[in-house]
Protein backbone atom coordinates (compact mmCIF):
# COMPACT_ATOMS: atom_id res chain seq x y z
CA UNK A 1 0.00 0.00 0.00
CA UNK A 2 0.86 3.61 -0.99
CA UNK A 3 0.08 6.26 1.91
CA UNK A 4 -0.76 8.93 0.02
CA UNK A 5 -2.35 10.81 2.65
CA UNK A 6 -2.81 11.05 6.56
CA UNK A 7 -2.99 7.99 9.18
CA UNK A 8 -5.91 7.88 11.45
CA UNK A 9 -8.55 5.94 13.13
CA UNK A 10 -8.59 2.92 15.09
CA UNK A 11 -4.65 1.72 14.74
CA UNK A 12 -3.96 -1.02 17.38
CA UNK A 13 -0.53 -1.63 17.92
CA UNK A 14 0.35 -5.85 18.19
CA UNK A 15 2.04 -7.57 20.67
CA UNK A 16 5.03 -9.83 19.75
CA UNK A 17 4.40 -13.36 21.37
CA UNK A 18 7.01 -15.64 22.51
CA UNK A 19 7.12 -19.00 24.27
CA UNK A 20 8.44 -19.98 27.74
CA UNK A 21 12.02 -19.90 26.26
CA UNK A 22 12.16 -16.43 24.53
CA UNK A 23 11.23 -17.74 20.96
CA UNK A 24 9.23 -15.84 18.66
CA UNK A 25 5.81 -17.76 17.66
CA UNK A 26 5.51 -16.37 13.90
CA UNK A 27 2.27 -18.07 13.51
CA UNK A 28 0.87 -16.61 16.64
CA UNK A 29 2.03 -13.02 15.63
CA UNK A 30 0.12 -14.44 12.63
CA UNK A 31 -3.24 -14.71 14.01
CA UNK A 32 -2.96 -11.72 16.45
CA UNK A 33 -2.50 -9.33 13.06
CA UNK A 34 -5.55 -11.29 11.67
CA UNK A 35 -7.62 -11.08 14.89
CA UNK A 36 -6.76 -7.15 14.71
CA UNK A 37 -8.20 -7.38 11.05
CA UNK A 38 -10.96 -8.80 11.83
CA UNK A 39 -11.98 -6.22 14.69
CA UNK A 40 -12.10 -3.83 11.66
CA UNK A 41 -8.74 -1.81 13.04
CA UNK A 42 -7.65 1.14 10.19
CA UNK A 43 -4.40 0.27 10.40
CA UNK A 44 -1.75 -1.55 12.59
CA UNK A 45 1.18 -1.45 14.39
CA UNK A 46 4.10 -3.93 15.25
CA UNK A 47 7.27 -3.99 16.67
CA UNK A 48 6.10 -0.66 18.79
CA UNK A 49 6.08 -0.85 22.74
CA UNK A 50 3.53 -3.49 22.87
CA UNK A 51 5.70 -5.41 20.49
CA UNK A 52 8.67 -5.14 22.94
CA UNK A 53 11.11 -3.41 20.32
CA UNK A 54 13.58 -3.12 22.79
CA UNK A 55 13.82 -7.08 22.85
CA UNK A 56 14.05 -8.07 19.19
CA UNK A 57 16.89 -8.45 17.10
CA UNK A 58 17.41 -7.46 13.87
CA UNK A 59 16.57 -10.96 12.02
CA UNK A 60 13.34 -11.13 14.21
CA UNK A 61 12.10 -7.82 12.65
CA UNK A 62 12.90 -9.16 9.21
CA UNK A 63 10.67 -11.90 9.80
CA UNK A 64 7.76 -9.54 11.75
CA UNK A 65 7.75 -7.54 9.27
CA UNK A 66 7.71 -10.10 6.03
CA UNK A 67 4.89 -11.79 8.02
CA UNK A 68 2.80 -9.22 8.60
CA UNK A 69 3.18 -7.35 5.01
CA UNK A 70 2.05 -10.96 3.99
CA UNK A 71 -0.96 -11.50 6.14
CA UNK A 72 -2.52 -7.83 5.89
CA UNK A 73 -1.90 -8.03 1.98
CA UNK A 74 -2.15 -3.89 1.91
CA UNK A 75 -6.18 -3.98 3.52
CA UNK A 76 -4.77 -0.79 6.00
CA UNK A 77 -1.82 1.11 6.43
CA UNK A 78 0.76 -0.87 8.38
CA UNK A 79 3.12 0.97 10.76
CA UNK A 80 6.41 -0.52 12.27
CA UNK A 81 8.42 1.19 14.85
CA UNK A 82 11.90 2.11 14.31
CA UNK A 83 13.39 4.18 16.79
CA UNK A 84 17.29 3.90 18.59
CA UNK A 85 19.08 6.74 20.07
CA UNK A 86 21.38 7.86 17.35
CA UNK A 87 19.80 8.48 13.58
CA UNK A 88 22.11 6.19 11.86
CA UNK A 89 20.46 2.68 14.43
CA UNK A 90 17.19 3.97 13.49
CA UNK A 91 18.00 4.39 10.19
CA UNK A 92 19.11 -0.13 10.09
CA UNK A 93 15.71 -0.30 11.70
CA UNK A 94 14.00 1.61 9.09
CA UNK A 95 16.42 0.07 6.06
CA UNK A 96 14.42 -3.46 7.65
CA UNK A 97 10.56 -1.99 7.17
CA UNK A 98 11.64 -0.40 3.67
CA UNK A 99 12.53 -3.75 2.47
CA UNK A 100 10.09 -5.46 3.50
CA UNK A 101 7.47 -3.35 2.20
CA UNK A 102 6.10 -1.85 5.26
CA UNK A 103 4.00 1.42 4.72
CA UNK A 104 5.49 3.98 7.11
CA UNK A 105 7.95 3.81 10.12
CA UNK A 106 6.87 5.36 13.67
CA UNK A 107 9.93 6.84 15.71
CA UNK A 108 10.36 9.44 18.22
CA UNK A 109 13.39 11.45 19.32
CA UNK A 110 16.39 9.79 20.29
CA UNK A 111 15.74 8.40 23.87
CA UNK A 112 18.69 7.56 26.43
CA UNK A 113 20.09 11.12 26.11
CA UNK A 114 17.19 12.14 28.19
CA UNK A 115 18.61 16.54 26.00
CA UNK A 116 18.30 17.92 22.69
CA UNK A 117 18.33 20.80 21.28
CA UNK A 118 15.93 21.87 18.36
CA UNK A 119 18.29 21.51 15.46
CA UNK A 120 19.44 18.30 17.13
CA UNK A 121 16.11 16.52 16.60
CA UNK A 122 15.11 17.74 13.37
CA UNK A 123 18.24 17.22 12.15
CA UNK A 124 17.58 13.13 13.49
CA UNK A 125 14.17 13.16 11.36
CA UNK A 126 15.77 14.65 8.20
CA UNK A 127 18.53 12.17 8.16
CA UNK A 128 16.57 9.48 9.19
CA UNK A 129 13.95 9.87 6.11
CA UNK A 130 16.76 10.76 3.69
CA UNK A 131 18.08 7.32 4.16
CA UNK A 132 14.63 5.43 4.31
CA UNK A 133 11.80 7.78 2.64
CA UNK A 134 9.24 6.24 3.77
CA UNK A 135 6.35 7.79 5.69
CA UNK A 136 6.99 8.73 9.19
CA UNK A 137 4.62 9.27 12.01
CA UNK A 138 6.01 10.80 14.74
CA UNK A 139 5.65 8.97 18.51
CA UNK A 140 5.78 11.78 21.14
CA UNK A 141 6.44 9.63 24.64
CA UNK A 142 8.29 11.76 27.32
CA UNK A 143 8.10 8.70 29.93
CA UNK A 144 10.61 7.01 27.29
CA UNK A 145 12.83 9.23 25.58
CA UNK A 146 13.06 12.20 27.97
CA UNK A 147 11.85 14.99 25.34
CA UNK A 148 8.82 16.54 25.24
CA UNK A 149 8.32 17.55 21.15
CA UNK A 150 6.29 20.86 21.85
CA UNK A 151 4.49 22.87 19.10
CA UNK A 152 7.36 24.81 17.91
CA UNK A 153 9.57 21.30 17.67
CA UNK A 154 6.95 19.65 15.65
CA UNK A 155 5.95 22.27 13.60
CA UNK A 156 9.97 22.67 12.73
CA UNK A 157 9.50 18.78 12.14
CA UNK A 158 6.86 19.31 9.57
CA UNK A 159 8.55 21.73 8.14
CA UNK A 160 11.31 19.93 7.59
CA UNK A 161 10.10 16.42 6.47
CA UNK A 162 6.44 14.30 5.61
CA UNK A 163 4.82 13.66 8.41
CA UNK A 164 1.65 11.55 8.12
CA UNK A 165 0.74 11.75 11.47
CA UNK A 166 1.55 12.02 15.66
CA UNK A 167 1.49 9.79 18.46
CA UNK A 168 0.62 11.50 21.13
CA UNK A 169 1.93 9.91 24.54
CA UNK A 170 2.74 12.95 26.59
CA UNK A 171 -0.43 11.93 29.59
CA UNK A 172 -0.25 16.08 29.54
CA UNK A 173 -3.87 17.78 28.46
CA UNK A 174 -2.68 21.04 28.40
CA UNK A 175 -0.05 19.77 25.80
CA UNK A 176 -2.65 17.75 23.47
CA UNK A 177 -4.95 20.49 23.63
CA UNK A 178 -2.54 22.59 22.25
CA UNK A 179 -1.31 19.78 19.55
CA UNK A 180 -4.88 19.66 18.53
CA UNK A 181 -5.63 23.33 18.27
CA UNK A 182 -2.39 24.08 16.29
CA UNK A 183 -2.46 20.67 13.72
CA UNK A 184 -5.35 19.02 13.94
CA UNK A 185 -6.60 19.99 10.70
CA UNK A 186 -2.92 19.35 8.53
CA UNK A 187 -1.73 16.75 10.54
CA UNK A 188 -3.69 14.04 12.60
CA UNK A 189 -3.18 14.08 16.34
CA UNK A 190 -3.40 10.24 17.50
CA UNK A 191 -3.79 9.51 21.27
CA UNK A 192 -1.98 7.09 23.23
CA UNK A 193 -3.25 6.75 26.94
CA UNK A 194 -6.77 5.68 27.03
CA UNK A 195 -8.16 8.22 29.47
CA UNK A 196 -7.51 10.70 26.92
CA UNK A 197 -8.75 9.24 23.97
CA UNK A 198 -12.69 10.45 23.86
CA UNK A 199 -11.82 13.68 25.07
CA UNK A 200 -9.03 13.86 22.56
CA UNK A 201 -11.44 12.78 19.76
CA UNK A 202 -14.02 15.25 20.71
CA UNK A 203 -11.29 18.29 20.69
CA UNK A 204 -10.09 16.91 16.74
CA UNK A 205 -7.95 14.54 17.37
CA UNK A 206 -8.23 11.99 14.83
CA UNK A 207 -7.28 8.61 15.65
CA UNK A 208 -5.86 6.66 18.69
CA UNK A 209 -2.40 4.30 18.82
CA UNK A 210 -3.71 2.88 22.35
CA UNK A 211 -3.97 -0.06 24.51
CA UNK A 212 -6.80 -0.73 26.43
CA UNK A 213 -9.39 -0.43 23.15
CA UNK A 214 -8.44 -3.86 21.44
CA UNK A 215 -9.96 -5.94 24.26
CA UNK A 216 -13.20 -4.04 23.54
CA UNK A 217 -13.81 -5.96 20.46
CA UNK A 218 -15.14 -4.04 17.45
CA UNK A 219 -16.61 -1.20 19.92
CA UNK A 220 -13.28 0.13 19.74
CA UNK A 221 -14.06 0.92 15.98
CA UNK A 222 -17.25 2.09 16.90
CA UNK A 223 -15.41 4.90 19.36
CA UNK A 224 -15.22 7.02 16.08
CA UNK A 225 -18.64 6.59 15.29
CA UNK A 226 -19.79 7.18 18.94
CA UNK A 227 -17.63 10.81 18.80
CA UNK A 228 -19.99 12.54 15.80
CA UNK A 229 -22.96 12.21 18.04
CA UNK A 230 -24.12 13.98 21.11
CA UNK A 231 -22.39 13.04 24.20
CA UNK A 232 -24.33 11.25 25.96
CA UNK A 233 -24.60 7.97 28.52
CA UNK A 234 -23.21 5.52 26.23
CA UNK A 235 -19.71 7.76 25.78
CA UNK A 236 -19.75 8.54 28.84
CA UNK A 237 -19.79 4.88 30.44
CA UNK A 238 -17.30 4.31 27.32
CA UNK A 239 -14.86 6.43 28.74
CA UNK A 240 -14.90 5.37 32.04
CA UNK A 241 -14.69 1.91 31.40
CA UNK A 242 -11.39 2.94 28.76
CA UNK A 243 -9.91 4.67 31.63
CA UNK A 244 -10.43 1.42 34.02
CA UNK A 245 -9.00 -0.57 31.75
CA UNK A 246 -6.23 1.23 30.69
CA UNK A 247 -5.12 2.13 34.82
CA UNK A 248 -5.11 -1.75 35.75
CA UNK A 249 -3.11 -2.74 32.54
CA UNK A 250 -0.78 0.23 33.63
CA UNK A 251 -0.61 -0.83 37.26
CA UNK A 252 0.07 -4.60 36.92
CA UNK A 253 3.47 -6.20 36.35
CA UNK A 254 5.66 -4.68 33.96
CA UNK A 255 4.86 -3.44 30.59
CA UNK A 256 3.74 -5.40 28.48
CA UNK A 257 3.40 -8.55 30.59
CA UNK A 258 -0.24 -7.33 31.42
CA UNK A 259 -2.12 -6.68 27.79
CA UNK A 260 -0.62 -10.14 27.03
CA UNK A 261 -2.27 -11.46 29.91
CA UNK A 262 -5.44 -9.19 28.74
CA UNK A 263 -5.09 -10.56 25.06
CA UNK A 264 -4.61 -14.36 25.96
CA UNK A 265 -8.03 -14.26 28.45
CA UNK A 266 -9.77 -13.33 25.54
CA UNK A 267 -8.29 -16.57 23.34
CA UNK A 268 -5.99 -14.22 21.32
CA UNK A 269 -1.99 -15.71 21.21
CA UNK A 270 -0.47 -13.38 23.10
CA UNK A 271 2.14 -15.72 24.70
CA UNK A 272 4.79 -14.34 27.35
CA UNK A 273 7.01 -11.47 27.49
CA UNK A 274 10.62 -11.32 26.75
CA UNK A 275 13.64 -11.01 29.42
CA UNK A 276 13.96 -8.79 30.81
CA UNK A 277 10.22 -9.05 31.68
CA UNK A 278 8.63 -11.68 33.49
CA UNK A 279 4.61 -12.76 32.71
CA UNK A 280 2.29 -11.27 35.04
CA UNK A 281 2.38 -12.89 38.65
CA UNK A 282 -0.61 -14.84 40.06
CA UNK A 283 -2.25 -11.97 42.45
CA UNK A 284 -1.82 -9.24 39.57
CA UNK A 285 -3.39 -11.84 37.20
CA UNK A 286 -6.19 -12.53 39.40
CA UNK A 287 -6.83 -8.79 39.73
CA UNK A 288 -7.28 -7.94 35.91
CA UNK A 289 -9.24 -10.54 35.18
CA UNK A 290 -11.85 -9.58 37.79
CA UNK A 291 -11.44 -6.21 36.62
CA UNK A 292 -12.01 -7.26 33.02
CA UNK A 293 -15.02 -9.14 34.05
CA UNK A 294 -16.12 -6.25 36.27
CA UNK A 295 -15.97 -4.09 32.79
CA UNK A 296 -17.76 -6.95 30.56
CA UNK A 297 -15.49 -7.14 28.43
CA UNK A 298 -14.77 -10.75 28.14
CA UNK A 299 -18.30 -11.41 27.86
CA UNK A 300 -18.03 -8.79 25.15
CA UNK A 301 -15.75 -10.00 23.17
CA UNK A 302 -17.19 -13.58 23.10
CA UNK A 303 -20.59 -11.93 21.98
CA UNK A 304 -18.40 -9.71 19.41
CA UNK A 305 -16.59 -12.69 18.03
CA UNK A 306 -19.98 -14.66 17.08
CA UNK A 307 -21.34 -11.46 15.02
Amino acid sequence: MTITGAIEGNIPAAVTPFNESGELLLDDFAEILQWHLSQDADGICIAGDNGEAWALTLEERKKLAKTAVKVISGRVPLIMGASAPTARQTIELAEIAAVSGVDAIMTGPQAYVLKASRREIVSRFEAIYKAVPLPLLLYNSPRRTGLNLDVTSFRAICNAVPVVGLKEASRDFFHVTHLIHHFGKSVPVLIGPCPFIIPGLTLGARGFISTGPELFGRKAADILTLINERPGKEIRGLHYRLTRIYETLMGSGTWPAAIKKALNLLGVPAGLPREPVEPLNPVDSEKLERVMRELQLLDEHHSGSQS
